[in-house]
């Protein structure tokens, strides 16, 4: 999207991503990912090593329907909502031949039925913050502004707002639900991977997360504790940095555009820019894992920005970032100080399959088991999610 579309859609996702949204989606974020972290050890207790790929996904897929949607999946439409989305997502892999049984007919089927839920949500939303009530999930944050600006729109004699109708949002949730999923778990299991191989620093983790945050406080991280943990934020980024989970991104260049000296990228030109290759260029010693590299002495993110594309740059980077970011931080932050974890490492384990991000070929195969006798006790998602 370009021009005054762009813009108007953008400023409308905005207020999804405030300090006061993301510390709502924070505090749900936590909840499910101990829910999670506690299965997976009841599954490992037989002392095999467990993959973790699916398992990581499962818990993106729950974290991200409540914290986009909240209490307006129903079981059944949560139940049709994996079965579509898998639909979906397979199709994404497929040749796109469009006739009736194939996973490209299916996937675009999937898709419609998926907007469709999505919209019905937006609707139970708006009726919700219609009534006055306090948001407690993405759709209420940016629904609450949505009716804001309708009602101006009345009173000033006005069109309504473009972007503003259940459709149109319930499509954009969608958007974010793949976006939170597989992205998400494609760092996910890079951290484990990672800090698996490099002890020295899940050790500085370790240390960080336990000077701020106690498990047995038994009281939820809160945005001020997750700021301090720079350390453990350098760590994410370095994991997204090193391992992008998506390596292309398709562009449109709006204008010519120099790529060398000796060749101009013509206006209008789909291009595919590596994010993978970009992150290993002009960085010191680019090829190391070095979580120091963000730090606030070196600011590498800053010196090698052109460079830095996981998120994207200018405006169209990614709006989700922060939200991301923190899903990634807290789950390295809780997954380290819970459990104790070893890879259960084989010849070629690293090496990166494309599903469709990328991951381990081995889906993260590792060994668990708890590291404090008892876990925390934070309160239900439905305590939050009303």
């Amino acid at each position: 999207m370009l021009g005054e579309d762009h813009k108007n859609i953008r400023r409308r996702i905005a207020p999804n991503f405030t300090h006061k949204a993301l510390s709502t989606y924070t505090s749900l974020q936590q909840i499910i990912i101990l829910k999670h972290l506690k299965l997976w050890v009841e599954k490992a207790q037989v002392g095999d090593s467990i993959p973790i790929r699916i398992l990581a996904r499962d818990m993106n897929l729950e974290t991200s329907q409540n914290v986009f949607v909240g209490p307006y999946l129903g079981l059944k439409a949560r139940e049709i909502f994996e079965r579509d989305y898998f639909l979906f997502n397979s199709g994404l892999t497929k040749f796109p031949f469009d006739f009736p049984g194939t996973g490209f007919r299916n996937a675009k089927l999937a898709c419609d039925r998926l907007a469709g839920i999505l919209g019905n949500c937006t609707t139970k939303s708006r009726e919700k913050m219609e009534n006055g009530e306090e948001p407690s999930c993405l759709i209420d944050f940016w629904m609450q502004d949505t009716i804001r600006e309708i009602e101006e729109s009345k009173v000033n004699g006005v069109k309504v707002p473009p972007f503003s109708t259940d459709v149109e949002i319930g499509g954009y949730l969608f958007d974010f639900l793949f976006a939170a999923q597989d992205a998400s778990t494609s760092s996910l299991l890079w951290a484990v991977a990672l800090l698996d191989s490099h002890p020295e620093v899940l050790a500085k983790v370790r240390e960080e997360v336990a000077g701020i945050w106690s498990p047995e406080s038994d009281t939820l991280i809160t945005s001020e504790q997750l700021i301090k943990m720079k350390y453990t934020q350098a760590v994410a980024r370095e994991v997204v940095r090193y391992r992008p989970p998506a390596t292309l991104v398709p562009h449109i260049a709006i204008e010519a555009f120099p790529l060398t000296e000796s060749y101009l990228i013509p206006k209008g030109t789909i291009v595919f820019p590596s994010v993978f290759e970009s992150s290993f260029q002009g960085f010191t010693d680019p090829d190391r894992f070095d979580p120091d590299r963000f730090s606030e002495e070196r600011k590498e993110d800053e010196i090698f920005k052109r460079n830095f594309l996981a998120f994207g740059v200018g405006p169209h980077q990614c709006v989700g970032q922060r939200y991301a970011l923190n899903q990634l931080v807290l789950f390295i932050s809780m997954f380290t100080s819970l459990i104790d974890f070893k890879r259960d490492r084989t010849d070629g384990c690293d090496e990166t399959v494309y599903v469709p991000t990328i991951c381990p070929k081995d889906d993260c195969k590792v060994f668990l088991s708890k590291r404090f006798i008892r876990y925390p006790s934070f309160p239900r998602v439905g305590e939050l999610v009303k």
